[in-house]
């Protein structure tokens, strides 16, 4: 079975003996830390998938700069010599 935080709050109304209100709380600690935990990752997984989205940038633009070295190297592959002939 699974509680939820609201569902555990109604039912510490209910319980009334020092074992029920004792578990109660632990388990109300318990939804506090895993929402705190959750938040924290949340902004991590942000961060992190900015810092993706940079680094892709980032992949197109060396490819870019890659591209046109080769085509610069092609291109002086081509030309002719100048100067005199011997």
């Amino acid at each position: 079975m699974a509680f939820t935080e609201q569902g555990v709050a109604m039912l510490s109304s209910v319980l009334k003996s020092d074992r029920a209100i004792a578990v109660n709380i632990q388990i109300i600690r318990l939804f506090t830390k895993m929402k705190a935990v959750l938040s924290e990752h949340q902004e991590l997984l942000s961060e992190i998938e900015d810092i993706k989205q940079k680094a892709n940038s980032q992949d197109e633009k060396i490819e870019q700069i890659f591209n046109y070295l080769n085509q610069f190297v092609e291109q002086k592959m081509k030309r002719e010599k100048v100067g005199y002939k011997k």
